[in-house]
């Protein structure tokens, strides 16, 4: 789907398309509508640098228990998290 803005409405607001992506892409991730890897390929950014444009915003990370377990296991990986000795 392709959605028609003008250059004149986007320039009036001081935005350009990538700033108007990333804004909508932070939107739709706030309201729970897109995943942060989906919101983030919206954006054109890396995971970190939406987590940034996330924190920009005040925006929260919102975190399931699989994500959580994912990050554990990272930690688990890197050996940062899990063997004390």
């Amino acid at each position: 789907m392709a959605v028609l803005i003008s250059d004149e409405l986007l320039s009036l607001h001081n935005l350009n398309e990538k700033a108007l992506r990333e804004e909508l892409a932070c939107i739709l991730y706030d309201k729970e509508i897109l995943s942060m890897g989906q919101a983030g390929k919206m954006a054109g950014l890396d995971r970190i640098s939406f987590q940034k444009a996330l924190a920009d915003r005040k925006i929260d990370i919102k975190l399931d228990q699989n994500d959580l377990l994912q990050d554990l296991q990272t930690l688990k990986n890197l050996k940062l998290y899990g063997n004390r000795e």
